[in-house]
């Protein structure tokens, strides 16, 4: 008999972030899905299916808005239980999102049925990365993908006489947390640092890749603000760069 015996716990601890990214890819999914239904009636169909859909709106609210309450109790009492804790506030995040989603597109229509389409493949694509890649390249991407859908928000809303005011306030509010996520990206001090338990990166993380994305989200943002034409532009660029660091945190991986 061997000496030292393989623990059958480990297995399944390699495995718990891959079967966290399915999870979420199969979440991200569902509600891809159900926003294109959504859009296949309440902008695609006929009147009559219109009617309905806008009808049946504030019924979804409420049911989104009676799950998430749901989800919040259950996640509040099942802190301590890590399992039963992961169940109530995948619960309570359907719930918003369900709910939110409906108020989002009774309030808004059209656009804010595209605005949940590219969100939520993006989001899915991002939680993804949070689970499997080295938490330099979560945070980097997240930052350019989040700072490519300011973008795209600028572009469209900047125009729009009730939608402009609100998008420059996000938009100035976004700039300020760039410049926090830059400051937080310094490498854990172990000794605390001043910035302590509030700094992002482990010490033996590379802060390179969270200040460019930074700089880059933070130069794309100020072009969208002032030029939708050149923001276009700037648009593919920054998501070249998504594409590439994507690459090469892949590559490195393997």
């Amino acid at each position: 008999m061997s000496k030292h015996p393989v623990s059958k716990s480990k297995p399944v601890k390699r495995n718990e972030p891959m079967r966290s990214a399915l999870i979420f890819f199969l979440a991200g999914c569902v509600a891809e899905f159900y926003l294109l239904v959504i859009r296949r009636f309440y902008v695609n169909g006929t009147a009559e299916q219109l009617v309905a859909c806008d009808d049946a709106l504030p019924y979804v609210m409420g049911v989104g808005a009676a799950v998430a309450l749901v989800g919040l109790i259950l996640g509040i009492v099942w802190r301590k239980e890590k399992t039963r804790r992961w169940i109530g506030w995948s619960v309570f995040a359907a719930g918003v999102f369900l709910g939110g989603s409906a108020w989002m597109i009774k309030a808004f229509y059209d656009s804010a049925l595209t605005l949940l389409c590219v969100v939520v493949p993006v989001a899915m694509l991002l939680t993804i990365l949070w689970n499997l890649y080295d938490r330099e390249c979560a945070w980097s991407l997240t930052i350019l993908g989040v700072s490519l859908i300011a973008m795209w928000v600028c572009r469209r809303g900047l125009d729009n006489l009730y939608l402009g005011t609100y998008v420059r306030i996000a938009a100035v509010v976004y700039l300020v947390v760039l410049v926090a996520a830059a400051v937080l990206a310094n490498k854990a001090d172990k000794s605390g640092g001043k910035l302590g338990k509030y700094q992002v990166l482990t010490a033996d993380a590379d802060p390179l890749p969270v200040y460019l994305a930074c700089v880059l989200s933070v130069i794309g943002l100020v072009i969208a603000l002032f030029s939708s034409a050149i923001a276009y532009y700037a648009m593919w660029a920054l998501a070249i760069v998504v594409f590439a660091l994507a690459v090469y945190y892949t590559v490195k991986q393997l």
